[in-house]
């Protein structure tokens, strides 16, 4: 009861913060997506950049995520900035790493076939290629999306707002309420974003594909 009514008092601020959250998390996101995917599709078909690249986005995803903001705090100092930049970072193989995945499951014979027709290296990328492997590249989104909210959650502790507020604020004051309505927000929001990232990708996944998953 106690939490119910510090979120009714307390609603104005928590819909701030989530909305500091999701404009964190979507900007990282979305950064990663326009970089990750054609940095998938080009190294595709080169074993040696592929290693090298996947290699290097794994090295990220190992370095603790204040390690990171603290390091990018050289750079953007302190705020937004600096936290968009590590989450964009935390994202990229997720993304990249689908990409490939998806783009290298496409069945030879098919590319072949589009070549075949006259179709030129473009066309059989965004005709064949990608309606083929959008699922598997929106997995990687999904789960790009659902790490930077939870990660998201520190960027408070460098001055860029967001649910984290809530949860450290609360940590400081011994107020439970604050912090169950920062946490209990934070994973509501990334189930959210999965959910409707889902249904993007039903809507983009060819429903010829689908049918064959079923059979």
């Amino acid at each position: 009861m106690k939490l119910i009514e510090y979120v009714l008092e307390n609603y104005m601020f928590i819909l701030e913060k989530t909305g500091e959250h999701v404009q964190l998390a979507g900007i990282a996101v979305l950064l990663a997506c326009a970089v990750g995917v054609p940095i998938g599709f080009m190294i595709t078909n080169n074993k040696k950049a592929a290693s090298i690249v996947i290699g290097v986005a794994n090295t990220i995803q190992t370095i603790p995520s204040l390690a990171l903001f603290a390091f990018a705090m050289s750079i953007f100092g302190i705020g937004a900035d600096n936290a968009i930049f590590a989450l964009f970072l935390y994202a990229l193989l997720p993304i990249i790493k689908n990409t490939l995945i998806g783009i290298r499951n496409v069945n030879p014979a098919i590319r072949e076939s589009a070549r075949g027709m006259g179709m030129s290296r473009s066309q059989i990328m965004f005709k064949v290629e990608v309606p083929l492997a959008i699922s598997v590249i929106m997995g990687g989104v999904r789960i790009a999306a659902v790490t930077c909210i939870g990660i998201a959650t520190i960027a408070t502790l460098i001055g860029a707002g967001g649910l984290g507020q809530l949860i450290y604020q609360g940590i400081g004051m011994m107020n439970y309420e604050m912090i169950f309505a920062g946490a209990i927000c934070s994973a509501l929001l990334a189930l959210f974003a999965d959910f409707i990232l889902g249904l993007v990708e039903k809507k983009l996944t060819s429903k010829g594909i689908v049918k064959e998953d079923l059979v």
